[in-house]
Order: C-alpha cells, then sequence, then structure tokens
C-alpha cells in the first residue's frame, strides 16, 4: 500500500516471473534501489507490493512479491515508488487485521482519509536516543515477575509448542498491558493459520481491549514475502506509536522462527547459497533489522514478547542461538506442567532474565527468587527417588523441601481474565509485592500445614488464608 501520487513514478514491465520473485526492467538511468517498493498493475482494485532486493544488472532489478502472483504476465506494467513499501500507522489502525502491506484483512470498512503512512523500513534509533532507565515492566503475572521479570524497552522469548498455553498468555498480557499499563499493543502473527487469527481477533473483541490493539497477519497460506515483512509492518506501526504519540507499547510477535523460515525460502528464490544448516547467508542481519529497533527511548518504549519454536528442541539451532543473542528474558513453556494443570506452564528452573539483579529488582526480590528456584531444583532432584521409594524414605530437612516446593508451583499458578469463560475463575493480576511476600511466607513454612488445594490458582496468600479458614470452618 503506498501514498504516493503515481506521476512521477518511473515505470517499468516484467520480464519473468519465478514464483514470488519477480525480475523487472526499468528505462536506462532510473533504476530503483534496494529495499524499494514496486507496485505492479493487476486486474484488482489494488496493484500488488513488491520490494526490491538484487540489481541484476544497469536496467533489471528482481524482487520479492509480497502477495499472489498468480495471474501475472511477462509485460505487465510496474512502477518504482522512490521509496520503501508504506503502511498505516496511527489510530486508524486500532481495533483492526491488517495484512503485511497495510490492507484492512478483517473485511472492516476503508481506512479512512488523512491516515498517516510510514515506510517499513527504519534505522534503530541513536544510542543518544536511547532511554537509560531500568524501569521494570510489571505483568501481574506471578511466575513472569518473580523468576523471569522484563524490562520496559526489553525482548523477552517465549519458548513452546502447541497446546501449552502460548496464545492464552500473550491475550493475559495484551490485557495487562491496556488496562494496567495504559498501553497500545500490536500483534504480529507471522506464520500463522488463519483459523487462529480469526479466534484472536473474536477473543479480543469479547475480552474489550481490541480498541487499544492492532493485529497484523502474514499467515502461513501467504507468499513467503508476506510473512518474511509481516514482522517490520508490525514493528512500523510500533514505532508511531512510541515517537510521535510518546504511547507505551507491548509488540507481540508469533512466531519469529517463522519469519526465519520466510526469510529462508526467499534467500532460495533469490539463488543464493545457503549458509549453515541450511539456513540463508543473511540470517543474522534480518533478525537484527527487526530486533535492533525494538528499543526504548526518552518517555516511551516498545516492550517486546516473541514466540519462538525450537526445532527438535535444539537450543543451539544457528536461528535460535542468533535471537538468543538479542533477548533480555527467557521464557520456558513446559509441555510436562501443562499436562498437570499447571498454568501458566512457565519452568520456573529453565525460565531467566539478565534483569534479575539485586542492583535492579532489589535484594529481597533477588533472594526470594533464587531461594525459590534453590527448592524447586531440590524437589525435582528428588523426584525419581519419591517415585521408587516414597516420599516417607526421605529424611525430615528434604520431606519440609518436598513440602515447601510443591506449595511453591502451586502458588505460582495464577487464573487469568481471559480464560473465565473455560475455567469459571475470575482473573487475578498480582502486584510483585504480594508475590513476593506469598513466597516468603511459603519459604519461612507458613503453609505447612495446609492443603495444597489451597494455593492453587489463587491472586495473593492472602486467598490461600481465606480458602484454610473457610475449610477449618466447615470440617469443625
Amino acid at each position: 500500500m503506498a501514498d504516493a501520487s503515481h506521476d512521477k513514478e518511473p515505470s517499468g514491465h516484467l520480464t519473468a516471473i519465478h514464483g514470488s520473485v519477480v525480475d523487472v526492467r526499468f528505462p536506462q538511468g532510473v533504476l530503483p534501489a534496494v529495499n524499494e517498493g514496486i507496485a505492479i498493475d493487476r486486474d484488482e482494485p489494488t496493484p500488488l507490493m513488491a520490494e526490491v532486493q538484487q540489481h541484476l544488472d544497469p536496467v533489471t532489478i528482481r524482487a520479492v512479491a509480497l502477495g499472489n502472483t498468480a495471474g501475472l504476465a511477462r509485460g505487465t506494467s510496474a512502477r518504482a515508488l522512490g521509496a520503501p513499501i508504506r503502511v498505516p500507522v496511527g489510530g486508524a489502525v486500532l481495533g483492526r487485521l491488517l495484512n503485511a502491506v497495510g490492507e484492512p484483512a478483517d473485511r472492516g470498512p476503508e481506512l479512512p482519509p488523512g491516515t498517516v503512512f510510514r515506510p517499513i523500513h527504519a534505522s534503530a534509533p541513536a544510542l543518544k536516543r536511547l532511554g537509560a532507565s531500568q524501569e521494570i515492566f510489571h505483568t501481574g503475572i506471578k511466575v513472569i515477575d518473580l523468576l523471569a521479570p522484563l524490562v520496559k524497552g526489553g525482548k523477552a522469548a517465549m519458548f513452546g509448542g502447541a497446546g501449552v498455553g502460548k496464545t492464552v498468555l500473550i491475550m493475559e498480557l495484551i490485557r495487562t498491558t491496556v488496562e494496567h499499563h495504559s498501553g497500545i499493543s500490536v500483534f504480529a502473527g507471522i506464520g500463522e493459520r488463519s483459523r487462529e487469527g480469526h479466534e484472536l481477533l473474536l477473543e479480543l473483541r469479547e475480552s474489550g481491549v481490541l480498541a487499544r490493539t492492532a493485529l497484523v497477519f502474514g499467515q502461513m497460506n501467504e507468499p513467503p514475502g508476506a510473512r518474511w515483512r509481516a514482522g517490520l509492518t508490525a514493528l512500523t506501526i510500533a514505532e508511531h506509536f512510541r515517537d510521535e504519540k510518546h504511547e507505551n507499547v507491548l509488540l507481540l510477535i508469533d512466531n519469529v522462527y517463522r519469519l526465519v523460515q520466510a526469510g529462508g525460502e526467499v534467500s532460495g528464490l533469490l539463488g543464493r547459497l545457503p549458509s549453515r544448516v541450511g539456513y540463508q547467508p543473511t540470517l543474522a542481519s534480518e533478525i537484527a533489522e527487526l530486533e535492533e529497533r525494538i528499543a526504548s527511548v526518552a518517555g516511551a518504549a516498545i516492550t517486546s514478547i516473541q514466540a519462538v519454536y525450537v526445532p527438535a528442541d535444539d537450543f543451539t539451532d544457528p536461528a535460535v542461538a542468533e535471537i538468543f543473542s538479542h533477548l533480555d528474558s527467557s521464557i520456558v513453556l513446559s509441555r510436562e506442567m501443562a499436562s498437570e494443570a499447571t498454568y501458566p506452564a512457565v519452568d520456573p528452573l529453565a525460565s531467566t532474565s539478565s534483569l534479575l539483579d539485586p542492583r535492579l529488582v532489589g535484594e529481597a526480590h533477588y533472594r526470594i527468587a533464587q531461594d525459590v528456584r534453590r527448592t524447586i531444583a531440590h524437589y525435582r532432584n528428588l523426584q525419581e527417588i519419591i517415585a521408587l521409594l516414597g516420599i516417607e524414605e526421605l529424611g525430615a530437612v528434604d520431606r519440609q523441601a518436598v513440602k515447601r516446593a510443591r506449595r511453591l508451583m502451586r502458588f505460582l499458578t495464577q487464573p487469568f481474565m481471559v480464560t473465565v469463560a473455560f475455567t469459571g475463575k475470575e482473573g487475578r493480576t498480582v502486584e510483585i509485592a504480594d508475590t513476593l511476600a506469598g513466597c516468603r511466607a511459603i519459604l519461612d513454612g507458613e503453609s505447612d500445614n495446609w492443603a495444597e488445594s489451597s494455593l492453587y490458582m489463587i491472586g495473593g496468600l492472602e486467598e490461600a488464608r481465606e480458602r484454610e479458614r473457610a475449610s477449618a470452618k466447615a470440617t469443625s
């Protein structure tokens, strides 16, 4: 989608079509630059958008189409836009679902006249503009705030497969941002199924947070160019709210690995030789192009939470390792915990954050987090012995550690606002002070004689105390 006039745009024509890649010939001396947009005429209301990737000779470029090339023919006219592809930003896109080139894909009305457009390619903020504060981004989710804290303007990755609660966690984070941080949420669905995009749109509408959310989808059934650039389109929208409106933005990307896969498909179509493990040679620069623009500037920040698929659970995979190098926090979702209905299924030992530092979160928070990890790790080391011999064979100290670890794991579960319709339990948002106080009390033995069920799916520890009092009253 472009808002430039067509009068001064140099015209060329298609000379070859290779799937999603097209070759365009232009008159001598007007060759468009790499990353510049190309509008290709077709028998539809809007032109097909493409992006220049290679100069083949002094008059021919090779471009990647961001839409379906079916029906195109050699000789079809194409226009160079003179700038990168521009997408709509601002208030007009809130509550809307857009495709990779910024066109509405939700069957809603056209975007209003006067909508602001912005190019999808931009430089990362200069060092002197970057925000110096290390303000913690509180999510209200106990296990994340305690063990893998996020920072405003930082990047966190969520590692998890299908069915472990990834989408629910993302939706809860969208709601938290809109309701408690008075911010904007931008969701980028890269390689998502059409059904997932439709369900997300409906759920956001029903939960009442769609009006402060923009959705961008490069769906699984779309050409690789669309999936490759959907992340930059969403980031461009987020940057506008950060730079022009000075609003805090939560940028959610699901799934970054699909963006890498799309880049690999494009690289193959362009004839580039593959690099390590078959990945594109431009892997590092493609990830950096996205990640380095996610930053905090004075007065506003883009905070990003990204889902990452780990192929064959191999964390040494080049794509996963490259994404890791840009992260502040990693949140690992456990299938084993999900199967035990321990939601959110965030693994307290595998999840880490570089921000869990006493200088940032405070000495008390740091010590409690370390004690919680140590207690749960001790319990997991004993699980095999318990399974073989029974808990009665453990010493008194080990039995006490197991008892407290199990209660800590129950306490770190939490009902979400977005799951009320499924669970019947009202969602909870927990302040970090209440999370720390609850964990400290459990570590000190206050709940040793409580039923584990009293700590399951609650907010603060006071709720568990009330359950215990009600239980004692009922049995007396």
